[in-house]
């Protein structure tokens, strides 16, 4: 396809004709999604201060507190290295890498969902047939990724301003910045693969990639020194030290990195056709393991359980090495132990800390079955499915196959990460793979949730990405603040046992699947009744 069917000349002064209205259309789209994602990532750092102030309210706690993290390897490399005792600071240190990285998480899902996924399902081809300058998707896409990194920069400047103008700017402008860099850098993905799912999940993989080159250089340096943290930009966001003496030029990092992967994008965008990548994929008729829907289905999610499988097999073996200190960094803060008791149960701290990560890995893992049950909402819109059941395959067999690996895979990623913890901690192997899985019922009841929205109410089926983030926030910051018990009950996990070390009660357990059961089947019969969408 030649540049005049986007309705421009070649090198013309309308490369970005209809950028506005392509990004208007977009955040319309996206109307749920960003606020969703960016509220849970603005209140999970506007929520530390006072955490922290309730935690360590004295100046002689928060330097014990700095002091026992920069001889903790361990710590340092979940977290990273602190640089000052101000309440800013530490707020900075304790969330700035996972904030970091969730917003490097929405702005990818966003650029490759304007991007390839849109050439994918045949979309793009019908907007380029307009008055559509070539370029005029991509810019848009990017800059539906500014406007929510812009959004969640003023919200944690004007939320952290209280702890210094300064050290808030430098913040927020630095979350921006790693948005803006996995931005540009899923831009360039999402050029070199015709399958959004594959430009997904390689994106996903890069930035796995800096979070372990950051956290090995932060294991090796208390100070973030390392060349390795330095090859990351997770890195670049703790040496920009807000609140700590800003490093301002470390902005230019940011800037100098996104606007030389942009050109990158923009100039391999201009040299493939709609539809195209610069690795193709190959074709093949699907035969043999391919020849049913379920092989199928296994074979289009395959590389995304495997990514989870390993993610959280390593966070069970990094969480379990880090119990052990657990006890050395608490301390006798009584604060502290609280908030553990609070996610994890009324027992030793030991316990309660194995409970409270276990819970937190539950929580994400209900990110993964909420994103695989709504692979046949991607399959239904792009029209993939209809070739399918237009053979001898019915909505239920077609829709199992896919729900199959959704809840089955959300039961290997939990006993991975049981393993993990195993292997971290080095004993009491039965008590927390039994822990991992009482997550389940939980993680279920969200899946089914995903698809009784699909199967009802396909045009509202991404709302489940929202309640997802819900539970996630619900969980995650809850007992943080010390919200009251009728709030955390709002979440499925708040009525599992916390395990281990608490005692196991079926009853939750038993309603929990049977409310996952019935989700799920609302969802099929649903799905069974309606039309399909195009």
């Amino acid at each position: 396809m030649t540049a005049t069917a986007y309705g421009v000349r070649p090198g013309g002064s309308r490369q970005l004709a209809g950028t506005a209205t392509l990004l208007r259309f977009a955040l319309r789209r996206d109307r749920v999604m960003i606020p969703v994602w960016v509220a849970v990532n603005a209140l999970m750092i506007l929520s530390m201060p006072n955490t922290l102030e309730n935690l360590y309210a004295t100046p002689a706690e928060r330097a014990n507190l700095v002091q026992d993290t920069a001889a903790n390897a361990s710590f340092r490399a979940l977290i990273g290295p602190v640089f000052d005792d101000s309440i800013g600071a530490l707020t900075a240190w304790r969330v700035g890498v996972y904030a970091g990285a969730l917003a490097a998480v929405v702005s990818m899902l966003l650029v490759v969902r304007h991007t390839r996924d849109e050439e994918e399902s045949g979309r793009q081809e019908l907007v380029a047939s307009g008055m559509v300058g070539r370029r005029a998707s991509l810019t848009a896409a990017l800059l539906t990724a500014v406007v929510a990194n812009a959004v969640l920069a003023l919200l944690v400047t004007a939320g952290l301003a209280g702890q210094g103008t300064t050290g808030a700017l430098a913040f927020g402008l630095g979350l921006a910045g790693v948005g803006m860099v996995f931005a540009t850098l899923a831009a360039i993905v999402a050029q070199f693969t015709e399958s959004a799912r594959l430009a997904r999940g390689l994106t996903a993989g890069l930035l796995g990639a800096a979070f372990v080159l950051r956290a090995a250089g932060d294991s090796a340096s208390d100070d973030g020194s390392s060349a390795l943290t330095w090859a990351s930009p997770l890195g670049w966001l703790e040496n920009l030290r807000p609140f700590a003496s800003e490093r301002w030029w470390v902005l230019l990092l940011f800037a100098g990195a996104a606007l030389a992967q942009g050109v990158v994008a923009y100039e391999l965008a201009g040299r493939r056709d709609v539809g195209m990548s610069f690795l193709p994929a190959r074709p093949g008729p699907a035969l043999g393991r391919l020849g049913t829907a379920g092989a199928l289905a296994w074979r289009l999610q395959r590389g995304s359980v495997l990514g989870w499988t390993i993610g959280f097999f390593l966070a069970g073996v990094v969480y379990g090495g880090l119990t052990d200190g657990v006890a050395d960094l608490v301390g006798d803060n009584a604060n502290a132990r609280e908030i553990f008791e609070r996610m994890g149960g009324q027992a030793g701290l030991t316990d309660a800390f194995l409970a409270s990560m276990v819970g937190m890995l539950g929580l994400i893992a209900a990110l993964y079955v909420v994103g695989s049950v709504l692979r046949l909402h991607g399959e239904e819109t792009s029209m993939r499915a209809e070739p399918i059941l237009a053979n001898a395959v019915g909505r239920l067999r077609w829709a199992a196959g896919h729900l199959v690996i959704a809840f089955a895979g959300s039961a290997l990623i939990m006993l991975l990460a049981g393993l993990g913890f195993a292997v971290g901690y080095g004993k009491e192997t039965g008590p927390i793979l039994g822990a991992c899985l009482v997550q389940l019922p939980a993680v279920w009841v969200i899946g089914g949730l995903a698809v009784l929205l699909y199967g009802l109410l396909p045009r509202a089926a991404m709302a489940a990405w929202a309640v997802a983030g819900a539970v996630l926030l619900i969980g995650w910051v809850g007992p943080a603040l010390d919200v009251p018990q009728a709030v955390l009950d709002l979440s499925p996990f708040g009525h599992l046992p916390k395990l281990p070390g608490a005692q196991m009660e079926w009853g939750p357990v038993l309603i929990l699947l049977a409310l996952a059961a019935v989700l799920t089947a609302g969802g099929l019969a649903g799905l069974r009744r309606r039309d399909m969408t195009t």
